[in-house]
């Protein structure tokens, strides 16, 4: 058994386990259930096993303090999607998880006043404009839309480039390859271990909605209409997420089937193609090349104006 085949065995018999029981590498720690059918997916084909994914979200976070290292949302464990978790801290800096959902938000359920704010773990200040929050103690809340991610782990940089020209096509512009080099342990060196981290910031938002004062109450900077402006946009995120994600899932499948069946993914490229920094490089040193050449004539030009005349030259009613 090679060392990609232990670890894929590792991971499927965990993906086996009950869902409440499961952990993986992601913030939640589990596999979301809008994800769940395309991890699956990828976990069946030979060479390709998936080591942490997130669906996607929509979340309220409370920074941490700053005093200390300040928290991200994705560097910290949050909690169970849809709920509120007040107490839910996470890590020496207190950033805290206010509200998270992996699915749209139904802002209709909350047409009371003050619920939507309630809900997303603030309080229920209705249309009211707070005080404003001092910017350097504070500690702000955001609430940002992330799009899915998936970290895949394959046996080989051929399947690596395979996922990467799958995310690339599906719309996941920042994705990339690690890991494409050797490591070494105490038993010696270990075989590359490349990792195709699928994502992308295009879709992405982060807006800040409250503050937390000095007594830990968290309290509002825009009204609830704003608030619900902010879901209702994160709900059409959400839409262009599982767009994108079965578009990825198409683009795998077909580049494994051509690359079996002998085929070159070059070969979907026009004759013409380059990639797009050879292209810029090009193209600057093609303009570049042009102005020397329009300065070279404009020099030339210049030259000629001040030939002096010769006596047969001169122009009539000129004296010499």
């Amino acid at each position: 058994m090679t060392l990609f085949e232990g670890r894929k065995q590792k991971i499927l018999q965990q993906l086996g386990t009950p869902h409440a029981d499961y952990t993986d590498a992601s913030p939640k720690g589990s596999v979301d259930e809008d994800v769940r059918q395309l991890v699956d997916d990828i976990n069946g084909l030979d060479g390709f096993v998936t080591t942490s994914s997130c669906a996607g979200r929509v979340a309220v976070y409370l920074e941490g303090r700053r005093n200390g290292m300040e928290l991200e949302p994705s560097e910290t464990r949050e909690p169970s999607t849809g709920v509120n978790v007040q107490s839910s801290l996470a890590g020496k800096g207190g950033g805290q998880w206010l509200f998270v959902s992996h699915q749209p938000v139904d802002t209709a359920c909350y047409d009371q006043p003050g619920a939507l704010s309630s809900k997303m773990g603030l309080v229920a200040g209705g249309n009211s404009a707070p005080a404003a929050c001092n910017v350097a103690t504070g500690r702000f809340i955001h609430l940002k839309f992330e799009p899915m991610i998936l970290h895949i782990l394959t046996s080989s940089l051929d399947n690596a480039q395979y996922a990467l020209e799958a995310a690339m096509r599906a719309g996941f512009r920042e994705s990339g390859i690690s890991g494409v080099v050797p490591s070494s342990s105490s038993s010696g060196a270990l075989p590359p271990a490349p990792l195709v981290a699928v994502r992308t910031h295009g879709l992405a938002f982060d807006s800040i909605v409250a503050y937390q004062d000095a007594q830990g109450n968290n309290i509002p900077m825009v009204t609830e209409e704003y608030l619900r402006t902010l879901l209702t946009i994160a709900n059409q995120r959400f839409e262009l997420n599982a767009d994108r994600k079965a578009r990825f899932w198409t683009a795998l499948k077909q580049i494994l089937v051509k690359v079996a069946n002998g085929g070159d993914l070059t070969k979907q490229r026009p004759a013409d193609w380059e990639p797009a920094t050879e292209r810029k490089a090009r193209k600057r040193a093609e303009g570049l090349e042009r102005q020397r050449q329009s300065k070279g004539v404009a020099t030339a030009k210049h030259e000629n104006d001040h030939v002096m005349y010769g006596l047969n030259d001169m122009p009539i009613g000129v004296e010499v």
